[in-house]
């Protein structure tokens, strides 16, 4: 029988182990959708918990054990899933963790999804991420920004720095098309492994792609935007703030096309 699981290293984590982490915020994950039982995108995945581990907690751990609790809980599942890894220090919050307090892995799976259908409208807001490049959780502002948007009418949020540069989404990263190129937002932000994917993927294909700031004041200028996250490689976007996009299916195309392109990996 195969079933949905939460599982701390690779064994069916407790209520009495879950317990101290309902309370908690100090860790980070990488969240991805697993398909025929098999991943995309796994080393980037990896490199994200290896990264964001030295800066949280000093060390990492190998790869092949987190592999290894990731193909448990994928094996106990349907072959088509979400899966979310996340790792934290048994120290907990608020201490100074030692060089003996080795990380641990809570492994969460749920129902396969596919994101948002679209094109969605997404309010701008004046906002930075703390430690933009680490995926980490207890981001309060993430969840506030997008209540606050759909309050106003909005689907979600986009974040804008004080530079005025447009970032990223409250989950997504942001992508452009100019008409003949794509265009990644240049400021600070987390690189989505999609985002990852989607770029080396389109290299090889031989799509042009640049890194440029964007502000309010040059999306007049775009022939399109997206959206992406692990759910998917590309949402339309119609709106940001007051800014119209025009419609670009065949950006949203080409973006699908990259994802594709990328192979599955098992765990």
């Amino acid at each position: 029988m195969t079933s949905f699981v939460v599982q701390r290293n690779g064994q069916a984590a407790t209520a009495e182990e879950l317990a101290p982490l309902a309370f908690a915020g100090y860790a980070h994950f990488t969240a991805m959708q697993v398909r025929g039982g098999q991943i995309r995108g796994l080393d980037l995945h990896l490199e994200r918990l290896r990264s964001a581990s030295k800066e949280l907690f000093d060390q990492a751990l190998p790869d092949d054990r987190v592999r290894s609790y990731l193909r448990t809980a994928v094996e106990a599942g349907p072959a088509d899933l979400s899966l979310t890894a996340t790792v934290y220090s048994p120290a907990g919050e608020f201490t100074v963790a030692g060089a003996d307090a080795e990380p641990e892995v809570l492994v969460r799976t749920g129902p396969a999804a596919s994101g948002p259908q679209g094109p969605l409208a997404l309010a701008t807001v004046a906002y930075e991420r703390v430690l933009p490049a680490v995926k980490h959780v207890g981001e309060v502002a993430k969840t506030y920004f997008l209540r606050q948007a759909a309050g106003q009418g909005f689907d979600d949020a986009a974040f804008v720095d004080r530079r005025g540069r447009l970032s990223e989404g409250s989950i997504w990263n942001l992508a452009f098309w100019d008409g003949t190129a794509v265009v990644w937002p240049d400021a600070e932000m987390l690189g989505g492994t999609t985002m990852g994917i989607v770029r080396r993927q389109l290299d090889r294909l031989g799509v042009p792609q640049r890194v440029q700031e964007v502000t309010l004041a040059d999306l007049p200028a775009l022939a399109g935007g997206v959206v992406m996250n692990s759910w998917t490689p590309g949402v339309a976007v119609h709106r940001i703030g007051s800014v119209s996009l025009p419609e670009a299916p065949n950006f949203l195309e080409l973006l699908h096309q990259a994802y594709q392109a990328e192979p599955l990996t098992s765990p």
